[in-house]
């Protein structure tokens, strides 16, 4: 805090230096006459020698103040301008954003939205690392991560941006094969393809009007990545969860189909997960723009 104080006080030398006067420096610092008079004295009895040159009309400098002028003017401003930055920083969107998320929500679903936001804000530039692992924040320096379902971390600040529903999808040619379930229970006797390991069942959850059902299911795949899971899918390998979005061009194309159509998973949550509550205004103006467009899907 020392330092703070001595650049402060060295501000207030500078600015009464410029305009030669301490009524003058009051009135464009915002800081009383006595004040920056009493500030300067104790300056000048810290380092033991006179600043200034008074007189009841005019402030001129000492040979000791012309020569410290010289060398921390340009120092003050240096700092005012740093401090501009900052503010800039904190209040105004622009910068520098380095954000994570998993690889197919990114393709499908924050992918799509970025044009919109590069348009709003032409300030914000971004570095995207589109990856299914989860980033270490901190040691990599990560602004911005975006995860689905639940995130665990008592230091995290984590902001529900939306949430994904998904569907049970299969390609005409399985069903033609292998029939059409249904109900959920008849999933058991489907080759199902999952997001979790194919040596362990896995259990789904699906929801209709208010009701749940759960249904263990068995894949000969288990896979992390939701794009691999729909190559299967189309290829005719099995029933599987995706999201609407992902499913819609194959859907489009006929070469996927709704299976029990009736009946969907629990919305899938997405959040935007951050180390601190103070984040720049380029974050938040990403985080506010997901949220918006996130919600309405």
């Amino acid at each position: 805090m020392e330092n703070l104080s001595a650049l402060h006080d060295m501000a207030l030398f500078v600015e009464v230096a410029r305009t030669g006067s301490f009524s003058r420096a009051s009135i464009k610092l915002g800081v009383p006459g006595a004040t920056l008079s009493r500030r300067i004295a104790a300056m000048e009895r810290h380092f033991g020698v006179r600043l200034l040159d008074r007189s009841t009309r005019h402030v001129a400098l000492s040979d000791a103040g012309r020569r410290y002028f010289e060398r921390c003017a340009h120092l003050v401003d240096e700092a005012r301008l740093a401090q501009e930055a900052l503010f800039e920083t904190v209040n105004r969107p622009v910068g520098h954003v380095r954000v994570s998320m998993p690889v197919d929500l990114g393709l499908t679903h924050i992918g799509p939205l970025l044009p919109d936001f590069a348009r709003q804000y032409p300030g914000i530039s971004l570095d995207l690392d589109l990856s299914p692992r989860f980033s270490d924040l901190v040691t990599e320096h990560v602004d911005l991560a975006i995860r689905l379902g639940e995130v665990v971390g008592d230091l995290l600040v984590v902001r529900r941006l939306g949430a994904i529903e998904q569907f049970l999808f299969a390609a005409p040619g399985y069903l033609a094969l292998h029939g059409r379930p249904q109900q959920p229970a008849d999933l058991v006797e489907h080759a199902c393809i999952t997001a979790g390991s194919a040596q362990q069942a896995s259990n789904w959850l699906l929801q209709r009007d208010g009701h749940a059902m759960e249904v263990q299911v068995r894949s000969h795949f288990g896979i992390n990545n939701p794009g691999l899971i729909r190559l299967l899918v189309e290829r005719g390998l099995g029933i599987a969860a995706l999201s609407h979005k992902l499913a819609r061009e194959a859907v489009d194309a006929e070469r996927l189909v709704r299976v029990l159509p009736d009946w969907a998973f629990k919305p899938m949550a997405v959040h935007a997960v951050m180390v601190s509550r103070m984040q720049s205004a380029s974050v938040r103006a990403l985080v506010d723009f997901l949220a918006a467009r996130l919600s309405l899907e």
